[in-house]
């Protein structure tokens, strides 16, 4: 990761928030399987098989699922406690400085870990230099309007109470970014396809629990200091659109990208000239 990279997120601050999370993400932990879920379903699609796998922040979802496929899988996790948590084989380390060797893995998922990283462009870059020839990366990224109604939700609660606002809320890329990265970090063939998992809470507090158990806490390097005063959060979680029963129906929006490592053997794109029909004589069914 250059020096040079904005530094949005608080890293330390994510460590001690997954920490915290290693002995509460049970009660996430449906969220997460649904997610890893319909991620690593893409590899139903793919004949070749996969011998190596490398677990991104997966907190104890992703490597399990992985390994019940057959592919022998190394977790990693910016928290030691998350790894402790793990059965198989577990390196802590931060996602921003990834320390394997070129090639080391023929597939490398990261399920809802990569948008805490302050150089996503690096880590993907890095992360294709670590895949061998024709490895595959999936990913699932949270992606805008995510915790859209929170967010405005709390600055509006805060305007009216303070005056201003601070950052509370993590900065989501959109869909076309994904698609965008996967591209400038050199994968073929990369893809970016919207999906939707559809939560519900009883009452909005149950929002912030998940949040919160997941380790997905504010980890802003502007964000304010200290606890979020009781009469701000309830007048923010007050603003929340609520059912008639109260409860609170929550939409999370992911990207599932793909991308493979360039190798000779993979299809590519004819050169202009090179056909040897023409488009109108294809449309008139004529050799």
């Amino acid at each position: 990761m250059s020096m040079d990279v904005p530094q949005i997120f608080d890293r330390h601050a994510v460590r001690l928030h997954r920490d915290r999370a290693a002995a509460t993400v049970g009660h996430v932990r449906p969220v997460l399987a649904e997610a890893a879920d319909r991620l690593l379903d893409r590899l139903d699609d793919v004949t070749r098989p996969f011998h190596a796998g490398l677990d991104i922040g997966g907190r104890g979802v992703v490597a399990q699922a992985m390994r019940a496929r057959g592919i022998a899988t190394v977790t990693t996790d910016l928290s030691w406690r998350m790894c402790a948590a793990d059965a198989g084989p577990a390196v802590c380390m931060d996602a921003e400085w990834l320390p394997f060797a070129p090639h080391s893995f023929d597939l490398v998922v990261a399920c809802l870990s990569l948008h805490w990283v302050n150089d996503l462009p690096g880590v993907l870059a890095q992360v294709r230099g670590i895949l061998a020839p024709d490895g595959l990366f999936l990913a699932c990224m949270p992606v805008l309007p995510t915790l859209g109604g929170l967010r405005h939700a709390l600055m509006e609660a805060e305007m009216a109470q303070r005056g201003g606002v601070s950052p509370r809320i993590s900065p989501f890329p959109g869909l076309r970014d994904c698609a965008g990265l996967l591209q400038r970090a050199g994968f073929t063939l990369p893809v970016a396809d919207a999906d939707v998992i559809h939560l519900s809470y009883r009452t909005p507090m149950g929002l912030l629990a998940d949040l919160r158990n997941a380790g997905e806490t504010n980890a802003l390097r502007m964000r304010a200091r200290g606890l979020t005063h009781p009469a701000l959060l309830a007048d923010a979680l007050g603003r929340l659109p609520v059912e008639e029963d109260g409860s609170l129906a929550q939409d999370l929006h992911v990207a599932m990208m793909t991308g493979w490592s360039p190798a000779p053997s993979q299809p590519r794109p004819l050169r202009p000239g090179q056909f040897s029909v023409s488009l109108e004589d294809a449309l008139r069914g004529t050799p």
